[in-house]
């Protein structure tokens, strides 16, 4: 089960009732972040989101309204409690500017560790694998997704019926192996089918290129920019390395995506909900998002 939270919906600058985006992934207690610009922390706050949670920190670029947040993010997840390290993982070549942010932090109360990341790969975390690709921004820029690979589930009446005492079936069900009566018994002999896995994918700042609807393929939910809903713009988000709502619906369109959330809004896009039948045209299940807005991923 993934938890997911977008406390902002805003791009380049904090604006009255929009923070900037971001997005927060919760898992078994432990969370992680997409970016943190300005008021992070407040915007998690609202949420009612815990920091003290807080285990990963996931940085697409190194522009301002991605980044500037850190110092009073690490600043209040520690006055919140925090003694548990921090592992921020963002593109190479960035590691001495984050050590300038962080230099105005004092003493936190945990670790912080740095980690560069480049090209395309993939992280294993807390039951997670996050995988990175680069896209095209007018600097060096990663999307992100997460994906949750969920055991099968246990069968008691098949262990019952093996014979296999109550205390082997935890093992199993982790995917141990037990001998019962001379006889090996592995996970597949007491679960059901394979149940299919969990994805989330962020895509932020880049303009649209077909690598994109592969990386977000079978995706449960897909965020996604979208600066502006009016395609005019176009030529203007080329330009400076951003997507239309029309193209973050042809991405969630082509991947097989479940739901999209647009998110990344210019400041001068009053009122996104404006393009909302025009968007949903091209994909049904785009959401027009809010600050705040939340979902719980539970799968079949």
């Amino acid at each position: 089960m993934l938890e997911i939270y977008l406390p902002g919906t805003g791009g380049m600058k904090p604006l009255p009732g929009r923070f900037l985006t971001g997005l927060w992934v919760e898992r078994d207690g432990k969370a992680l972040l997409i970016d943190c610009g300005e008021g992070m922390q407040v915007a998690l706050a609202a949420c009612g989101r815990s920091l003290a949670r807080l285990d990963i920190i996931l940085i697409t670029h190194y522009h301002a309204d991605h980044i500037a947040g850190l110092p009073g993010l690490l600043l209040s997840a520690g006055n919140a409690g925090k003694t548990a390290p921090v592992n921020i993982y963002a593109p190479a070549g960035g590691r001495e500017l984050l050590k300038g942010l962080m230099n105005i932090c004092g003493g936190l109360p945990f670790d912080v560790y740095l980690h560069d990341i480049s090209g395309e790969g993939f992280i294993l975390k807390n039951g997670l694998e996050i995988c990175f690709m680069p896209v095209r921004h007018r600097i060096d820029c990663l999307c992100y997704s997460v994906t949750e690979h969920r055991k099968p589930v246990f069968d008691p009446e098949k262990a019952k019926a093996l014979g296999i005492p109550t205390e082997y079936w935890k093992t199993l069900h982790s995917g141990g192996t037990v001998c019962v009566n001379g006889k090996e018994y592995t996970c597949s002999d007491v679960t059901r089918e394979k149940r299919p896995p969990l994805k989330v994918t962020y895509i932020t700042d880049t303009v649209y290129f077909d690598g994109l609807c592969g990386f977000a393929a079978g995706s449960d939910l897909l965020v996604s920019e979208g600066m502006y809903g009016d395609d005019e713009y176009e030529e203007k988000m080329r330009e400076k390395g951003h997507m239309l709502f029309s193209q973050s619906a042809k991405i969630a369109l082509r991947s097989g995506s479940k739901e999209l959330w647009l998110t990344h809004y210019s400041p001068a896009l009053k009122d996104p909900s404006e393009y909302e039948e025009s968007v949903r045209k091209i994909f049904p299940g785009t959401v027009i998002s809010r600050d705040g807005i939340s979902r719980i991923i539970k799968g079949e």
